[in-house]
């Protein structure tokens, strides 16, 4: 590190479970971010501020004026432009240091596997099951950890999910072969502040999971009710019928959770 990194990441290297090397990992660490809207504001955000290496921004949609209440990386001139160079040129100006790749189209399955077996972690910010479900193929797949959160109206959930480890479950392990249970924000509604919540949740996990401290949120699944301020922690284990995994034990939470 040089001397203006020591000083941008000072703050953060002065905490004893990361000081000099967990900085360095994070300086040495590819994260991919699937999602560049709520959630992926506030996550992508965050993992470039703290240092982050080589940023994957992963979205084929264009700013919208309806974004612009909760997808805090773009503005009012960014309105027409795709997100993923919204937020690169946001980001950039944010941390120079931090190398952001763009990927303005949907991954198909190969290209997705490609793209998550040279990451260090996958932080899923999207909006939809389809996608969720084929991020999680591919980490399985691929034995990356996996960082997911959703949100809507006033809840959210957030958990990790790591296949590298065998009695880790998967996404697929908390929804079984439900397939109809599909919800938006766009056909919904959410309010904006909860996204910055749980966006700045899966950042932190992420940033976690590279260094290596603390404990993670893998086998639990958090859940936030905004309207009464409550949080919520249920226990996750791997489901012997998951289509995905093929996982030992079962969850003792429903199959149901917030989009």
């Amino acid at each position: 590190m040089n001397d203006e990194q020591l000083l941008r990441y000072s703050r953060q290297m002065m905490l004893p479970e990361i000081d000099a090397s967990g900085q360095q990992k994070l300086l040495d660490s590819r994260v991919l971010v699937i999602g560049i809207g709520g959630l992926g504001s506030i996550a992508s955000l965050y993992l470039a501020a703290a240092g982050i290496g080589h940023l994957v921004l992963v979205d084929f949609d264009k700013v919208d004026l309806s974004n612009l209440q909760r997808q805090v990386i773009h503005a009012t001139p960014d309105i027409g432009k795709l997100k993923v160079e919204s937020a690169r040129d946001y980001l950039s100006q944010v941390n120079p240091d931090t190398n952001i790749t763009t990927i303005d189209h949907e991954l198909d399955e190969t290209e997705l596997i490609k793209e998550v077996k040279v990451a260090d972690v996958v932080v899923d910010c999207s909006d939809n099951f389809r996608t969720r479900f084929a991020i999680n193929a591919a980490c399985v797949k691929s034995g990356t950890p996996l960082v997911s959160g959703a949100a809507i109206r006033f809840e959210a959930q957030v958990s990790v999910y790591n296949p590298a480890h065998e009695d880790s479950p998967c996404y697929r392990c908390l929804y079984g072969t439900e397939t109809e249970l599909d919800q938006s924000c766009t056909a919904n509604g959410v309010i904006a502040p909860l996204l910055g919540i749980i966006g700045s949740v899966q950042a932190c996990e992420a940033m976690k999971l590279i260094m290596g401290i603390g404990e993670s949120l893998e086998g639990r699944l958090l859940l936030l009710d905004v309207m009464n301020m409550d949080w919520h922690s249920a226990r996750l284990k791997k489901d012997p019928q998951c289509p995905e995994c093929g996982g030992r034990g079962r969850n003792d939470v429903p199959g149901q959770a917030a989009s």
